[in-house]
Order: structure tokens, then sequence, then C-alpha cells
């Protein structure tokens, strides 16, 4: 039955608490939202517990939704995307907490010392600069999301990334900015 409605009757029946309504909308969007989560945290068994994690989200948020603001996919979507960043988020301090980093032979100052180079080095770099590392490697968008959230051609979004890297190659300790061409290749 909640495969044959419309997205708008099966969200109000979700936020009448109807679990048929929200087999419903995960049949026809997990497999969308599972590959963006995938695509994040390049981890089956988490994908499919962050998909879990999402339609959970969905189910107690779903008063939050206005479809005068957007489609629900979008709206999922952002659901999915924070979810993963946030996992992803804790698990990499969940690392560092274990010091299996790449700092582990150093000190904790020597650590601090690093991340606040970074940090300073990233500053010292142009808006559009920071903007392209900013929306790739701190905010979870893909090369594809944040040219358009930029405004710019792929291309020259592309140079962005590469020009904002060879920046911080010159001006920031070489071992740290292995760390940053790594991320880069896996995108």
């Amino acid at each position: 039955m909640a495969q044959l409605l419309n997205d708008d009757e099966l969200i109000r029946l979700i936020s009448k608490k109807d679990k048929n309504a929200l087999y419903g909308i995960y049949d026809k969007y997990s497999g969308a939202l599972y590959g963006v989560i995938l695509r994040m945290c390049r981890n089956e068994a988490t994908a499919q517990d962050l998909l879990q994690e999402t339609f959970i989200k969905i189910w107690q948020k779903i008063d939050s939704y206005d479809a005068t603001k957007g489609k629900f996919y979008t709206w999922a979507y952002r659901i999915a995307k924070n979810t993963t960043l946030n996992a992803l988020r804790k698990q990499e301090l969940l690392i560092q907490s274990e010091d299996l980093s790449v700092y582990n032979n150093k000190t904790q100052d020597e650590t601090a010392l690093d991340y606040i180079g970074l940090n300073g080095a990233i500053k010292k770099l142009e808006p559009h600069h920071q903007e392209a590392i900013s929306l790739v490697y701190f905010r979870g968008y893909t090369h594809r999301e944040a040219y358009l959230e930029m405004g710019v051609p792929l291309g020259t979004f592309k140079s962005y990334v590469r020009q904002a890297l060879n920046l911080l190659r010159e001006n920031y300790n070489k071992e740290l900015v292995i760390f940053w061409l790594c991320i880069e290749i896996l995108i």
C-alpha cells in the first residue's frame, strides 16, 4: 500500500507514526541514500549502520520537513550526509585518542603545534582556495557538489584545489601535506 502513495501522502502518514509509510519511503530512497553514505565512508558495514541511523532520524524529525523549502529527497540527503560526517568525525576523534595518527611519535605539544600550523597555513591561502579546501575536506562535498556551491566551472574548481594543495606543500610541513594528497586521491 505505502509504495502506491506519493511522497506527500507518505510524509503525512509518517508524521502520524505509520510504519508502513516509513517502509514506503525507505523502499523509494534507501538505494540513493546508501550510495551517498557509502561514497563518503567507503565501508559497507558502516554505510548500512548509517543508513539505518538516517532513517531513524527521518522518522524522528519528519515534522521538521517543509515541502515549501525543497524536495523530500534533498532533505533526506542532508540528513544522511550530516549523519555520515558526524560519524566520520567521531571515528577520527577515536583514532586520535588511541594515538594511531601520523603523530604517534610526537608529544602532545608538537601535535597541537602541527594542527595550529596547518590552520595558519590554510588561512594564508586566497579566499577561493580556502573555500575550495573547506568544501571538499572539511564539509564533505564531492568536487561536483563543491564547484556548484562555488558557482565556478568544474575545471576551475579542480585547479583551485590543486593550487591550494601546492601552496600548502610549499608553505607547510611536507609530512602533513602527504596526508592531504592521500585524501585528494581518495576523492
